[in-house]
């Protein structure tokens, strides 16, 4: 058994029609959810928060960052 877990729920998240711990029979099944939430959420949400995809055992965590906040010291040397 596979789960998508929000590490974070943000009130986008928590307005949103998403579920969060959500449990999948196969691990693409999971990824396949996990990469469309991040996605979606990444678009539509209100640009406050970035979300990334981490696979750890049988779950796949979606964690939340502070836009801006990524790694990237914002000089335009990174993209």
């Amino acid at each position: 058994m596979y789960t998508v877990n929000v590490e974070k729920e943000c009130g986008c998240f928590k307005k949103s029609d998403y579920t969060n711990n959500m449990a999948f029979e196969s691990k693409d099944d999971a990824l396949i959810q996990a990469l469309n939430m991040t996605k979606d959420m990444n678009q539509d949400f209100c640009q406050k928060h970035e979300f990334t995809v981490i696979e750890s055992g049988d779950t796949l965590k979606i964690s939340m960052d502070e836009r801006g906040k990524s790694g990237c010291c914002g000089g335009g040397h990174c993209s």
